[in-house]
């Protein structure tokens, strides 16, 4: 699951977007790391028929671009039939599962059985409130043979602070609203089974030592990759998964060691049974930013 950390930041593009083939075959961009084409609460449902049109050409014009991740956000799992159907299909990464909990779950992962796409479900119903619904959530993915192509679960911040009547506060990160906790909990029960997640939106665009901030704060919380609402926070979200080169030393250090159960490092206790998963991390991120491209001018 360390792939993951290819994400980086994951711009998201209503499928109503005029240059959305230019996106798409990385022309408008081309230093984005992925990106996802969205045909849910990106759109309106008046313009919905005109966007999935788009998005219909869109497809047909696809060529093969390496260097990045290409995702649609379907609006319903039935869209996903359609999609699979369409010439071109087979160029996109794979798809993102919104609104994903225990009651539709099947209804999305048996339409992909026979494709080879990857996937990233969305967690933002009432169920990310519940321990015991996502323990059961991710049992099922683990017992039918899910998880293989689940790229990363995908925190939805908006749509989970909506469940609670609030929005995103101007003043302080995600981390010190009541989601923070719900974050946490997220983390602690997928993470251990080999789950990657992602990190919620950040929507105010003028706002961007906060978005630094909460930068840090996704990470300390072993997230992989964070979705951007506009270009301009591109650069920060990449800066921010950037590793520093005594923090990789370190981990190239622990990943090393062979004779030393416990060694000190820069100020630190290092033990190899306890730190490797972390170092292990560490160099997926390390990895993953030098195959990626430079930051977006």
């Amino acid at each position: 699951m360390l792939e993951a950390y290819r994400l980086g930041a994951s711009l998201y593009v209503p499928v109503t977007h005029r240059d959305l083939l230019a996106i798409a075959n990385g022309e408008r961009w081309p230093n984005l790391r992925s990106v996802i084409f969205c045909t849910e609460d990106a759109v309106a449902p008046q313009a919905l028929a005109a966007g999935l049109e788009n998005l219909r050409l869109c497809l047909e014009g696809l060529r093969p671009c390496p260097g990045l991740m290409r995702f649609v956000r379907v609006r319903t799992p039935e869209l996903i039939d359609w999609l699979l159907r369409l010439p071109g299909v087979e160029y996109l990464t794979g798809f993102v599962l919104p609104k994903f909990d225990l009651g539709n779950a099947e209804r999305y992962l048996k339409r992909l059985n026979d494709s080879a796409h990857l996937y990233m479900p969305t967690l933002e119903t009432r169920d990310a409130f519940e321990p015991m619904r996502m323990i059961a959530l991710r049992d099922l993915l683990l017992e039918r043979g899910y998880q293989a192509r689940i790229l990363a679960l995908r925190i939805g911040g908006n749509d989970l602070l909506a469940l609670l009547r609030l929005r995103r506060p101007r003043d302080r990160t995600l981390y010190r609203t009541p989601l923070g906790q719900t974050i946490s909990q997220l983390v602690t029960i997928f993470k251990p089974y080999g789950f990657e997640l992602t990190a919620p939106v950040f929507e105010h665009l003028d706002l961007p030592e906060l978005l630094k901030k909460e930068l840090q704060e996704d990470l300390a919380h072993g997230l992989c990759g964070k979705t951007a609402i506009h270009p301009s926070q591109v650069p920060l979200i990449e800066a921010a998964w950037q590793v520093a080169s005594a923090e990789l030393e370190v981990a190239r250090q622990i990943l090393c060691e062979s004779e030393r159960a416990v060694f000190k490092l820069s100020g630190s206790m290092c033990e190899l049974a306890t730190h490797r998963p972390w170092a292990e991390q560490i160099l997926a991120r390390s990895r993953s930013s030098m195959l990626g491209p430079e930051l977006l001018d």
